[in-house]
């Protein structure tokens, strides 16, 4: 218990030493690229506004705290479907999959498509239009490695490759998150977990768009190829900080390992490196794992001044999950979730996911 302890007492250390660095500056905002990494893709984390990275599990951990993804019990399955700032035209479609490795290991991948809607083909000879549409295109790939430690701790990396594009220029970069989540009590119930996501490289984009024809000047003329060189930028370095506490509503009332009435609350700091930094709450009421409801608050500076605030998100959020089993030898579980982002502009933000358990 003591080395136990003593490491997650390092990991808290660790994290706090190197909080400066993350602290939230907005004068940097709009110098990261590759922004799309800080969109929760995952209905049932962004229900309760991502303020359970402490105890997330499962696939949706990849996003929030690596970690958490040692849970799966064997092989679980997930996609989901976003409809960001309904009326913008953006999609967000993420496919994934856990699978159990092992006495004490889990991989995982996971697939996050972007689609930017359709805008306007402009030039400087024609900056009205009439060239038709393009679409911008974001893609992330995860691949992920969790382990158990002990009882009590867990920890896991994940890399990424992400590739952002456009016809004719394209950047692609890799990144890397590690995280580590420490539960404790009689029952668990008790967790606490911190993460690092998006440290990697700088970006840049390159593709033949960067290269055009001109004519040189004094006379004679002659035609001549000039290619830009587009500047590098930064990954969107962020770390989390979170704990979260599980109350049993019916004493000690379990079955199977499971409350049957639980009521969870959560909260996590997300330091963010180019932009204002985010206080995340949560509440989850859950009745025997089966049927989830939760709501959570993602606040930041200003975010109530409309003036100020940096972000389309307003704040509140809310989610529902149902889950139940279809092969009760196995243990196996198909889950649908919802989860609804209140925003300033545009109709909120719509995530629908389903979830299979083997």
């Amino acid at each position: 218990m003591r080395i136990i302890n003593y490491s997650w007492a390092l990991g808290v250390s660790f994290a706090l030493a190197i909080s400066p660095i993350f602290a939230g500056n907005p004068e940097r905002a709009g110098q990261a690229g590759a922004t799309q990494l800080l969109i929760n893709p995952y209905a049932r984390t962004s229900g309760w506004a991502g303020a359970n990275q402490a105890n997330v599990r499962g696939i949706e951990a990849q996003f929030w705290n690596v970690a958490g993804t040692v849970f799966t019990k064997k092989t679980e399955f997930y996609f989901s479907r976003t409809e960001w700032l309904v009326g913008s035209g953006i999609n967000i479609n993420t496919l994934g999959f856990t699978q159990k490795v092992g006495e004490t290991g889990v991989l995982g991948l996971g697939f996050v498509n972007i689609s930017g809607g359709k805008l306007i083909r402009t030039t400087e000879d024609q900056p009205e239009g009439g060239l038709g549409t393009f679409s911008p295109n974001f893609l992330n790939m995860s691949i992920s490695y969790a382990k158990k430690f002990s009882d009590d701790i867990f920890g896991g990396v994940n890399f990424k490759i992400v590739n952002e594009r456009i016809p004719g220029v394209q950047a692609t970069g890799i990144a890397i998150d590690a995280g580590i989540q420490y539960h404790t009590g009689k029952h668990k119930q008790a967790h606490f977990g911190v993460s690092i996501k998006n440290w990697g490289p700088k970006m840049q984009y390159r593709g033949e768009l960067l290269t055009f024809q001109t004519l040189t000047e004094p006379y004679p003329q002659y035609q001549r190829t000039v290619q830009n060189r587009s500047g590098f930028f930064e990954m969107p370095l962020a770390m989390n900080i979170g704990a979260s506490y599980d109350f049993n509503l019916t004493g000690d009332s379990i079955v199977d390992g499971i409350m049957q009435h639980r009521l969870s609350i959560a909260a996590n700091y997300l330091s963010n490196s180019f932009t204002y930094d985010n206080y995340l709450f949560g509440v989850e009421y859950a009745w025997k794992e089966r049927v989830m409801v939760r709501t959570g608050f993602q606040g930041e500076k200003y975010i109530f001044d409309s003036a100020k605030r940096m972000t389309a998100l307003t704040g509140p959020t809310a989610g529902l999950t149902v889950e139940w089993p279809f092969n009760k030898e196995k243990n196996s579980t198909i889950g649908l979730d919802y989860s609804y982002r209140f925003t300033a502009t545009f109709g909120g933000v719509h995530t629908f996911g389903v979830r299979v358990n083997l």
